[in-house]
């Protein structure tokens, strides 16, 4: 008995929520996922035989299977400039996005049928790709999947069962796939080669998303902000930006993250270990990635350059960063307040204005400091250590971010610039100073 599809699970969605209609009915003696194209006559046809729970929007006829989403895309109408398609009506954020929409309607001309399916059971469980509807639920912390085995493989993370180990090094993971890709660590085979630049890659999957870095093709479109993305993992994780979710939990004090590389960064905190070791300083790092981040300042060698000002980088973070003093882009909302920032750490400490929280205590004078930085930046008052000196003129300073303001007075360099009066200075404490001058604001004493 064949059951059978042969559609993209993109095209298939967009079909679905453009014209409204699937027959997943049995066909004499087998299963067929049928996508029909007809009509287009507007809302009134939209997802009229669709699955349950369905969410329409009142304005563009767009439909979604739960209410988060919905509410998520009537973010869209709010922007003014919006664009409109002319066929069926819908409404996109932005014009690259209707561009690609427009593609779909030359491919509405036929009928797509599709993929075989060896039972009708396995058919109804493909329904679920291309509607993107999660009927199965955890009952513990209510995420939701497209299929049972995909919860299966979830519950794990509750009852911490990891029944796949590692012959090499006995670490055990909850998934088949993960022991794979760990297995490689040990054996450093790399056997995926890119043929545009001979990088090669453990994983089938990284190599056809670092070929995407040679195209500039970026198939994944934010529906809230219009920020295209060219792996799907990425914009997974860019979509969370917006649903602020947190999926990532620490088992030692339960904070939450939005990453999974965060929550793993985090647990060092709680082992302290370091195992990376600069070669050439003997510093000690938690993270592989801040080892090679500390090795620039060695070398002083700065590969990332921004295209606006030309200014160059040690990492490709720090670059990031910097092109949000271009794009004026602050992505990190206070929920207190509701002030924007440009980056998380600037949040953080923020936040401490809210809860005037100081938790970090200097042991000399009993100071108490919201950031840990600070702290270690007045312990250097106590032991008059100025480890950082200018090469210009030799002067020291006990903190680096003295020098690097006191570095702007040689090149007459003035970064930071007054939003009321225009007026520019050399370091942003300065700046501070004079724009009580504008609220008539009394400096703290």
């Amino acid at each position: 008995m064949a059951h059978s599809c042969e559609i993209s699970k993109k095209d298939c969605m967009d079909l679905l929520v453009l014209n409204g209609q699937f027959d997943a009915q049995p066909k004499e003696n087998h299963q067929d996922c049928e996508i029909s194209v007809k009509g287009l006559r507007g809302k009134n046809n939209l997802i009229r035989n669709a699955l349950e729970k369905i969410h329409t929007c009142n304005i563009c006829g767009l439909v979604y299977n739960s209410k988060q989403k919905i509410l998520m895309h009537l973010l869209v109408h709010s922007n003014q400039q919006n664009s409109v398609c002319k066929e069926c009506g819908r409404t996109f954020s932005g014009r690259r996005n209707l561009v690609r929409h427009l593609r779909l309607h030359t491919s509405l001309k036929s009928l797509i049928y599709g993929k075989s399916f060896k039972d009708s059971k396995s058919l109804k469980s493909h329904f679920h790709t291309h509607t993107n509807e999660k009927p199965y639920f955890c009952d513990i912390c209510s995420k939701a999947f497209n299929s049972i085995s995909n919860l299966k493989i979830h519950l794990r993370i509750h009852s911490n069962e990891k029944p796949y180990v590692c012959e090499v090094c006995s670490e055990r993971f909850t998934q088949s796939s993960h022991l794979k890709f760990h297995l490689f660590t040990h054996s450093k085979e790399k056997p995926h080669s890119c043929e545009v630049c001979n990088k090669t890659f453990a994983r089938s999957g990284h190599l056809k998303s670092h070929l995407l870095t040679h195209s500039n093709e970026k198939p994944y479109a934010c529906e809230v902000c219009g920020k295209e993305l060219s792996v799907k993992s990425n914009f997974k994780r860019h979509l969370r930006t917006h649903t602020k979710e947190k999926p990532y939990v620490c088992e030692v004090c339960n904070k939450t993250f939005a990453q999974s590389g965060q929550l793993k960064s985090h647990l060092l905190t709680h082992s302290k270990e370091k195992p990376y070791t600069c070669e050439v300083c003997s510093k000690t790092f938690a993270r592989n990635g801040d080892l090679k981040s500390h090795l620039l300042t060695h070398s002083k060698e700065k590969p990332y350059v921004c295209e606006v000002c030309s200014k160059a980088f040690g990492t490709s973070s720090s670059l990031k960063r910097h092109l949000r003093s271009h794009t004026k882009e602050k992505p990190y909302v206070c929920e207190v307040c509701s002030e924007r920032f440009a980056q998380s750490n600037h949040l953080k400490f923020h936040l401490f204005t809210h809860s005037k929280e100081k938790p970090h205590t200097c042991e000399v004078c009993s100071k108490t400091f919201a950031r840990n930085g600070a702290l270690k930046s007045h312990l250097l008052t106590h032991s008059k250590e100025k480890p950082y000196a200018c090469e210009v003129c030799s002067k020291t300073f006990a903190r680096n971010g003295d020098l690097k303001s006191h570095l702007l007075t040689h090149s007459k360099e003035k970064p930071y610039a007054c939003e009321v009066c225009s007026k520019a200075f050399s370091a942003s404490s300065y700046l501070k100073k004079h724009l009580r001058s504008h609220t008539k604001e009394k400096p703290c004493l």
